[in-house]
C-alpha cells in the first residue's frame, strides 16, 4: 500500500474522514476478499493522480464494524466518497481504472 493511502479505523474515522477539509475516498475492504485486493493498486493510483483534491484511504471492515455498519456497507469492496462529513457517492464492487476515473471525475 502506498504511503499516500491512509488506513482508517473506527476510532479516528470522524476526525480523519468526516472532519477532513478535502474530499475523501474510502475503500471498504477485507484481506480475504479477492476483488478488494485487485482494487489496492487503484487506490494508490487515485492518491497519486488527485493529490490536491482527494484524500484516499482504506477501512478494513472486519476490524471496524462501527463504521462499516454505520454506513450500511453490505458488500465489499465498496468505495464511498465523502465531502464535508457527508457521503456524496458510492460504488459497490470492483471496478477498472477507467470506471474509477469516471467516478472520481464526476464528483471532484
Amino acid at each position: 500500500m502506498s504511503s499516500a493511502v491512509s488506513d482508517f479505523t473506527d476510532a479516528a474515522f470522524e476526525q480523519e474522514v468526516l472532519a477532513a477539509s478535502t474530499t475523501v475516498l474510502v475503500d471498504f475492504w477485507a484481506p480475504w476478499c479477492g476483488p478488494c485486493r485487485l482494487m489496492a493498486p487503484l487506490m494508490d493510483w487515485a492518491a497519486e493522480t488527485y493529490p490536491e483534491r482527494l484524500l484516499v484511504g482504506k477501512l478494513e471492515v472486519d476490524g471496524n464494524p462501527i463504521t462499516r455498519d454505520g454506513f450500511k456497507v453490505q458488500g465489499i469492496p465498496t468505495l464511498i466518497l465523502f465531502r464535508n462529513g457527508q457521503e456524496i457517492a458510492r460504488h459497490e464492487g470492483a471496478i477498472a481504472r477507467p470506471q474509477l476515473q469516471a467516478f472520481l471525475d464526476a464528483h471532484l
